[in-house]
């Protein structure tokens, strides 16, 4: 079956930035001190960008949706046009282990943030690796 014209509108309408987990997540980290640059690559020459990216820490954070990276508590899949999502959610998680291999080995932290998470223990866990790579 393939997907309808309702759900792909839907799908289509998405946000890939700024989404209300990415905002939440950041008034977080700024109400705990943290500055931070947003949608930046944190390596040149890797084409992944980071939604919050602590350059002098080099942690850069990740905020991953339940459904398109597969979640291991939230994930479904579709039953309408099941081969695409599983191919589509399977190689956004192959694309992430990817991005965190990549990061690591340049010496950066990747963290991953799923958007069920809850934005202030989120901040609190994030700041705690910032300042440990700080110091």
């Amino acid at each position: 079956m393939d997907t309808t014209a309702a759900t792909s509108l839907r799908m289509s309408r998405q946000r890939a930035r700024d989404t209300g987990t990415e905002v939440a997540l950041r008034r977080a980290l700024h109400a705990l001190g943290l500055r931070y640059r947003v949608h930046r690559r944190p390596v040149r020459g890797v084409r992944r960008e980071a939604d919050v990216v602590f350059g002098p820490a080099r942690v850069a954070v990740f905020v991953d949706g339940c459904f398109w990276h597969g979640c291991p508590e939230h994930a479904t899949w579709p039953k309408r046009n099941a081969e695409f999502w599983r191919t589509k959610i399977e190689t956004n998680q192959r694309r992430d282990r990817d991005t965190d291999e990549r990061l690591t080995a340049e010496g950066w932290l990747p963290v991953r943030v799923w958007e069920h998470e809850d934005p202030t223990s989120a901040a609190a866990r994030v700041r705690t690796l910032v300042k440990d790579r700080l110091t």
